[in-house]
């Protein structure tokens, strides 16, 4: 497409050629002729040097350079929404295959696929355009709402309740039961988990993703929710809207995540934590204690980062301490000796 139709489709304002074929998207280190790419920050400026690409996304002007340019607020997200449009799936709607099997008093939508070896049980409710790919299982009296993906090999157990617009990636386990367990008589003895899960709209699940049925209740994932790949959510916990989830995170039984919280890679959270609203906890970071909003934190266990900061420095600094300690300790058995 011409560059000026790119940039009515970002709202972007072009400084350069306007009638500039663009062939295609890409990184900044790949772009060739044709591509148009992005600057993230102008102090990298210098990665622009020699580049072959036909334009860039930037956040400001930039002088003394000849390529096409095209300024908008956040030069990422224009170049996440040339990548929708120049790779954009077409999926046609596929129908429910003959080999999947499909239980009493399942209703589906209109535009729905259901792919060979799916198995969907009874009194499942099928949203319009759904896609359900080969090998997944949905349990009985579950919901899924428009537009949701779910890729192949996802299990979703019975009684669990999906939004629209969710993807959910292969290899997922939603509402399996939760790990609770009372001791008696030495025995641990299973507490039946008979709650449920509810995937909000617009969530994304990574590859391998558990989410744990509640006990009682639902365990639920908030809406825009974004969540990695291999990450552990246990019974009853509650996340909040728009969170970012990293990989290998463990969130233990009936933890709070405020809204808009993000959990780097590797973080563990003790159960029956709460977790204020744009909260970032750095990764693998050990959150044993109640976190207040808005803060950032790091270390294990999760400290406020510029205590945790001071906390590393002195951590390192502990060998050249122990030797400072045994000359101070070599010297003060001297003078005891010297005095008897």
């Amino acid at each position: 497409m011409k560059l000026k139709a790119l940039a009515d489709i970002v709202d972007g304002r072009i400084a350069g050629d306007p009638e500039t074929d663009i062939t295609g998207v890409a990184g900044i280190q790949e772009a060739g002729q044709g591509d148009i790419t992005y600057l993230a920050d102008k102090k990298n400026v210098s990665a622009l040097d020699g580049l072959q690409a036909s334009a860039v996304f930037v956040h400001d002007n930039i002088e003394n350079i000849s390529l096409n340019m095209v300024i908008v607020e956040n030069p990422q997200y224009a170049f996440a929404k040339a990548l929708e449009v120049f790779h954009k799936k077409s999926l046609q709607p596929g129908g429910v295959s003959e080999q999947a099997v499909i239980c009493s008093g399942v209703q589906t939508g209109k535009d729905v696929t259901v792919y060979p070896a799916a198995y969907i049980s009874s009194n499942v409710v099928i949203g319009d355009g759904v896609t359900i790919f080969p090998g997944v299982f949905v349990g009985e009296d579950t919901t899924i709402g428009d537009n949701t993906f779910i890729y192949p090999n996802v299990t979703v157990r019975e009684g669990v309740r999906i939004g629209k617009g969710v993807i959910i990636h292969a290899g997922a386990v939603i509402g399996a039961d939760g790990f609770g367990y009372v001791q008696e008589k030495g025995i641990h003895y299973k507490i039946p988990q008979v709650g449920g899960v509810i995937i909000e709209d617009n969530v994304e699940i990574g590859a391998n993703v558990i989410i744990d049925r509640a006990t009682t209740g639902n365990t639920v994932v908030g809406s825009g929710t974004k969540i990695d790949n291999l990450v552990q959510i246990a019974h009853n916990v509650k996340i909040g809207k728009n969170c970012i989830i990293v990989a290998q995170v463990g969130i233990s039984g009936s933890v709070e995540i405020g809204d808009g919280t993000i959990l780097g890679g590797q973080v563990g959270i003790k159960d029956h934590i709460k977790i204020g609203k744009n909260v970032m906890v750095a990764a693998q970071a050990g959150v044993i204690s109640n976190l207040s909003e808005g803060q950032i934190y790091s270390g294990s266990p999760a400290l406020p980062h510029h205590t945790s900061l001071r906390v590393n420095r002195t951590f390192t600094r502990l060998p050249e301490l122990a030797k400072k300690v045994q000359k101070l300790e070599k010297l003060v058995s001297k003078e005891e000796n010297s005095d008897d």
